[in-house]
Formats: C-alpha cells, sequence, structure tokens
C-alpha cells in the first residue's frame, strides 16, 4: 500500500508538470496564432488599400490624359494657324515690297496714288496678321505650359502605380506566409489542447484513486483499535 501510494504521488506531480507544460505551449501557441492573424489582416488591408490607390489613380490617370490629350489637340490647332497667319505675312510683305517699289518709280501722280492705295491696306492686314500671331502665341504659351504641366502629372501617377503595383506580390506573399503560420500553430494549439485534457483527464484520476486510498486509512485504525481489545480480553481469559 505504501509503495502504490508514493507511485500514485509521484505519478500525480508527474501529471501535474505535464499538464502546467501543455498549459505553458497552448497559451503560447495562441498568441502566436494571434500574433499571425493579426500580421495577415494588416497585410490583406495594406493590399486592399493599395488595390483601391490604384484603381483611383488609374482613373485619375484616365481623366488627365484625357485632358493632356485635348490641350496637345489645341496648341497643334493654334500652331497651325499661327503657321498659316505667318504665311499670309509673308505673302502680304511681297506685296507691300511691290507696292513701294511701284511708288518709288510711279511716273506720275496717278500711278503714285494707286500703289499708294494698295498699299495701305496690305500694311493694315500685315498688323492684323502680327496682332493676331502675337495673340495666338500668348495662349499657345499658356497651353503648352499646360500640357507640361500634365505630361508630368502623368508621369507621376505612372510612378506611382508602378511602384505600388511592385508592391502588391511581396504584401501578397506575406500574408499567404502569416496564414499558413497561423494555420501551422493552430495545429499545435489543438495538439496542446488535448494534451492539456488528456493529463487533466489522468490527474484527476489519480487524485480519486488517492482519495480513495485516504479514505480507507480511518477505517482500517478502527478494525486494528477494535481488534486490540478483543485481544486483551483472550489473554485476561488464558491467564484465569
Amino acid at each position: 500500500m505504501i509503495i502504490s501510494l508514493a507511485s500514485l504521488e509521484n505519478l500525480a506531480i508527474k501529471l501535474h508538470k505535464e499538464k502546467q507544460e501543455a498549459t505553458k505551449l497552448k497559451k503560447k501557441a495562441e498568441i502566436r496564432i494571434k500574433e499571425f492573424q493579426s500580421a495577415e489582416r494588416r497585410s490583406s488591408s495594406s493590399l486592399n488599400s493599395i488595390e483601391k490607390k490604384i484603381e483611383s489613380e488609374r482613373e485619375e490617370s484616365s481623366n488627365v490624359s484625357a485632358i493632356l490629350a485635348r490641350k496637345t489637340s489645341q496648341l497643334e490647332s493654334i500652331e497651325r494657324l499661327i503657321a498659316i497667319a505667318q504665311e499670309k505675312i509673308r505673302r502680304e510683305k511681297d506685296g507691300v515690297e511691290k507696292a513701294e517699289q511701284e511708288i518709288e518709280f510711279a511716273e506720275g501722280s496717278d500711278e503714285k496714288q494707286s500703289a499708294e492705295a494698295r498699299l495701305r491696306p496690305l500694311n493694315d492686314h500685315v498688323q492684323d496678321l502680327l496682332s493676331e500671331i502675337k495673340s495666338r502665341q500668348k495662349t499657345a504659351k499658356n497651353i503648352s505650359d499646360d500640357v507640361e504641366n500634365y505630361s508630368n502629372m502623368q508621369s507621376k501617377i505612372t510612378s506611382q502605380i508602378q511602384k505600388q503595383t511592385k508592391s502588391k506580390p511581396s504584401l501578397r506573399e506575406t500574408m499567404i506566409t502569416n496564414r499558413k503560420s497561423a494555420k501551422s500553430f493552430a495545429g499545435e494549439l489543438e495538439k496542446q489542447i488535448n494534451a492539456e485534457e488528456s493529463a487533466k483527464k489522468s490527474l484527476d484520476n489519480v487524485f480519486s484513486r488517492l482519495q480513495k486510498i485516504a479514505k480507507r486509512k480511518p477505517a482500517a485504525k478502527k478494525t486494528a483499535s477494535k481488534r486490540k481489545p478483543a485481544a486483551k480480553k483472550t489473554a485476561a481469559k488464558r491467564k484465569i
């Protein structure tokens, strides 16, 4: 009985340590699972945020491209009008030069007056064309500045989209890795829960057996105490 009791007590100590170790490892697994799940959520959130940002920037890029195309078309149209006006000035100046020569070499007043009459509208037309060119060149400069600004904007948006697109695989890989790690520790958690429950059941069984042994001890003492008076009476009778 003493050996059996000692064995049960040693077993109880061993099972208690096993239960403590399983509980410790279970809590550690729970913490690690929470860490990996939290990291996975962060990666997923960052990935979704990047997706939305890329979508928004692509929409912005489309709008900028449309404006840039319109501005470029306007600039090309104005440049064509300026070129046409410059060609007209060239022709009008030829007319001016011819009229001036006619005035210079006119043989009579009538011929001179006729040449002067042609020269005035030619000069007026040249001045009008010069004013038109100056105005269009100013407009072209403003539009050219707009084209440059929108081109830089488009380049910046494209660069941002490329940069964010390149970061997606890394985030996706991190998310998948954290998910796998959480799943792995979930298996470890289940293992430690089972170990903890098994140790607890075995420990409860040992405690139950120890309690039964403890209850039997007082009963054994009472039986022994009853036997002692009986033995004394028997001895007294023998002496008589």
